[in-house]
């Protein structure tokens, strides 16, 4: 009777977290037999309770709860610490499936049937409260739209699988059957139980959520596995303009100056107006945003120095870029079946000019530049990155045909996606990178236009870049000459035996030269001008670099 009272009292003290952990506890080496039920009945009765799962479901609830930190949960991890086979927890597959339908866990079958529990879960479970997903009913054609986005971005990142996604969308679509949009999709003979639904949604989410009317396979395929034969037969349904959305009018090409381009496509006018009444359209651009794109007009070069090796083969390859020259190679190129497009890498130390010199190239042959962010194409979900890279090229394709002279695609600071591709890759990233560099070099050979990559890693290259770039020039550490030449222009009036001596003295490169500069005149600005000019530029020279592990620069300017 006491010991009773106690465990009640003790109960009514309980939280969450306080329950997971006395049954993982339990569950140690149990192999969750019938002693185990007995003894941690009371803490699962708990789960139960406030979770509404059963008392099974709640068992294996904790044990995902206690690897909540693991992105990857495998039902090997359990086998182990539990002392039972995989196929005694096969036995428990009604109750995983209960826990996914309640969204505590979400289940991954594209690559290798894996679990994991949304950080939002967890944050709900710390305050002892029961994770209820959003309500989804009567909502308005807007917020139905940013739904589904928010569970295509789940599958894109690999956080749900494409059956969850189609149970998910179903349930969408059946909790809001008044709206015009839910109504109107019978028009076009897709049921929700059609193969082709989750398809549908998604063009019809690509356009309300982004304003797409530029839609390519990239953009569509994350909805299956790889190898799917349903993504085949729609591919091959939408290649060749045979498939149900053409013969409903849902969809159709795009037109790029008088072409139909086969390989992407829009929804109809009309099929924009019967599905989307609700919703103002006026406000939708028709394509989605694309980056921005320097005019060669705007750009302001800085005066460069080069070692003459450097200069020789700079200046050559402004004059093959000029656009008479351009399109006589092109035309030559291409009638001998070589590649017609021009890949070049600059590599070399850092602050040797490589980007200065694309800017300058690009005033001089008057070509626009498109600069790359690195940083921005490799986002941190699986599935992003692919599909920016090759947005990237799309959006490039379509540059060289309606500028009369082709831009300059600038990858700047390529070294994270040129890299030597990894042997064997199993983690999700991994494969995301070998992915990016497959359709880079897949691009760089039917590239139709000009493409720079600047990399100061060139011994890190994967062989496979190295043999698509046609044009390789080397920027090194300006020699003594060269040197001299910036110090005089970069600092002014300075004599000869000045510039001289502080180049022959350190072995800057031009970033680091004019980095000094910069710093010598907020000094000259501030306290006036310098009674011994080279003494000071000499202190500034001499805190420019940082030596093992000791910091030299001063603080401050």
């Amino acid at each position: 009777m006491v010991m009773q009272t106690s465990c009640k009292k003790g109960m009514d003290q309980m939280d969450l977290l306080q329950a997971f952990e006395i049954i993982v506890d339990k569950a140690k080496g149990s192999s969750l037999g019938e002693k185990f039920y007995q003894e941690a009945d009371p803490y699962i009765g708990f789960v139960s309770d406030k979770l509404c799962i059963s008392k099974r479901a709640s068992a294996i609830m904790a044990l995902f709860a206690d690897r909540c930190d693991d992105n990857h949960i495998l039902f090997s991890d359990f086998t182990d610490f539990l002392g039972c086979r995989i196929l005694s927890l096969l036995r428990y597959a009604n109750e995983i499936q209960e826990l996914v339908d309640k969204e505590y866990i979400c289940c991954n079958r594209d690559e290798g049937f894996y679990y994991t529990i949304p950080m939002e879960v967890m944050e709900v479970f710390q305050h002892n409260e029961r994770y209820n997903p959003m309500d989804v009913e009567e909502l308005t054609a807007r917020e139905l739209f940013d739904k589904f986005d928010e569970l295509f971005t789940k599958c894109r990142r690999r956080k749900i699988d494409k059956q969850v996604l189609r149970r998910k969308l179903m349930a969408l679509v059946a909790k809001n059957e008044k709206l015009a949009f839910v109504k109107a999709m019978a028009s076009y003979d897709v049921d929700a139980d059609d193969m082709y639904f989750p398809l549908f949604v998604l063009f019809c989410t690509l356009f309300v959520v982004n304003g797409d009317d530029d839609i390519r396979y990239h953009d569509l395929e994350f909805i299956y596995k790889e190898g799917d034969a349903e993504w085949r037969c729609a591919k091959r349904g939408l290649s060749q303009g045979d498939h149900l959305f053409f013969v409903e009018k849902f969809i159709e090409y795009t037109n790029d100056d008088g072409f139909v381009d086969r390989e992407s496509f829009k929804i109809t006018d009309d099929a924009k107006k019967q599905l989307f009444s609700e919703l103002n359209l006026s406000s939708m651009r028709g394509s989605r945003p694309k980056g921005g794109m320097l005019s060669f007009e705007d750009i302001s070069p800085k005066q460069l120095f080069y070692n003459s090796k450097e200069q020789r083969q700079v200046e050559e390859l402004t004059s093959l870029l000029d656009e008479e020259h351009f399109q006589r190679i092109k035309n030559r190129l291409k009638e001998t079946n070589f590649r017609s497009g021009f890949a070049c890498l600059f590599y070399g130390a850092p602050g040797t000019g490589k980007t200065e010199t694309v800017l300058r190239i690009a005033k001089k042959t008057g070509r626009d530049l498109i600069q790359v962010n690195v940083s921005e194409v490799k986002s941190m979900w699986v599935g992003e990155s692919e599909k920016n890279i090759k947005g990237i090229f799309d959006d490039y394709k379509k540059k060289v045909k309606q500028l009369a002279k082709a831009p300059i695609l600038l990858f700047n600071e390529a070294d994270a996606i040129i890299g030597k591709r990894q042997v064997g890759a199993e983690r999700a990233v991994e494969k995301m990178e070998n992915s990016i560099q497959n359709i880079i070099l897949q691009e760089i050979e039917q590239l139709d236009g000009i493409l720079i990559a600047t990399t100061n890693l060139a011994e890190n290259m994967d062989k496979a870049f190295e043999r698509r770039f046609l044009y390789k020039i080397q920027f090194e550490k300006p020699d003594l000459n060269c040197r001299t030449q910036i110090w005089q222009a970069m600092i002014p009036p300075s004599n000869d035996a000045d510039a001289s001596y502080l180049a022959g003295k350190y072995d800057f490169s031009g970033g680091e030269i004019e980095n000094i500069a910069r710093h010598f005149t907020i000094q000259t600005i501030l306290h006036g001008k310098s009674e011994n000019m080279v003494k000071s530029l000499a202190e500034f020279c001499e805190s420019e670099r940082l030596e093992g592990s000791r910091i030299k620069r001063k603080i401050g300017f």
